[in-house]
């Protein structure tokens, strides 16, 4: 049976669904059966991400209606083959699915897979409930920012009153940048892990790749020159699975951030 993750935060526009195409993406790279559904019904976002836009023939509310199997409805990957995504309707809303719908999906799929990643939407109302309702474990994704910080917090207190034990509960901060906290112009990751109370399981830092990447349609995790920031991905993967990998220190972080600017200016013209 697959493990089955949700990949929230309460905010909208920190990364989860950049975040989730990558780590499904370097899952499946491994050799793991992956599963990825977009839980945005309205506002769908993961097929362009992973460049399947033009694939998509079913959505997840053609399973639900019944007009076709959820095997029908899943698109593989144009290059991992043992990848696929259950794409989102963007002409539906989030309140024609419920989570018992999300919950017969995820059922009917999960013998076929190593791993299931649900992109849940921004916000704490139906969609949330909707994609954490067949989730074993959750990954909170924020930013180091007041605002997203807040939001997450609030996340994890309701994950906790849906019967989330701690220790399924995992947190993933995106867009860091190393140069600003040793400035003292951003929080430290200390702050971060002392207001929210949850273990890290990764720090990504900041880079405009993931623009360039998203708007190629190729996942970051895939592209040329992604050797140090896929690095960092993968460790969030191993640590998922349970593998004791040591999250980069600031100093490790500053050094990955500069080398992938310097990679990018060499591809650059004036």
């Amino acid at each position: 049976m697959a493990k089955v993750y949700v990949i929230t935060s309460g905010k909208g526009g920190v990364g989860k669904t950049t975040l989730t195409a990558n780590l499904g993406t370097i899952m499946a790279s491994k050799g793991d059966k992956v599963a990825l559904i977009d839980a945005d019904i309205g506002m769908k976002n993961l097929d362009v991400v992973l460049g399947l836009e033009n694939r998509i023939v079913y959505t997840s509310m053609d399973v639900v209606n019944g007009k076709v199997d959820v095997f029908d409805a899943l698109v593989r990957h144009k290059q991992l083959k043992n990848l696929s995504l259950l794409p989102a309707s963007q002409v539906a809303t989030k309140e024609m699915i419920s989570p018992d719908d999300m919950k017969k999906i995820v059922s009917q799929i999960s013998e076929k897979f190593d791993y299931i990643l649900i992109d849940c939407p921004a916000g704490i109302e139906r969609g949330f409930r909707n994609a954490v309702a067949p989730a074993e474990e959750a990954i909170v994704v924020t930013t180091p920012e007041l605002p997203a910080i807040t939001d997450a917090d609030r996340v994890i207190g309701l994950l906790e009153n849906m019967n989330f034990e701690d220790s399924k509960i995992h947190l993933i901060i995106n867009r860091f940048k190393p140069h600003m906290v040793r400035h003292g112009d951003m929080l430290t990751v200390d702050d971060i892990k002392s207001a929210l109370s949850i273990d890290i399981i990764g720090i990504v830092p900041d880079s405009e790749d993931v623009i360039v990447a998203t708007n190629k349609g190729v996942p970051l995790a895939l592209m040329d020159g992604k050797d140090k920031m896929g690095k960092i991905l993968e460790g969030i993967v191993l640590r998922l699975k349970g593998e004791e990998v040591p999250i980069p220190t600031l100093e490790e972080l500053e050094e990955k951030q500069s080398w992938w600017k310097n990679f990018r200016n060499l591809f650059r013209r004036d």
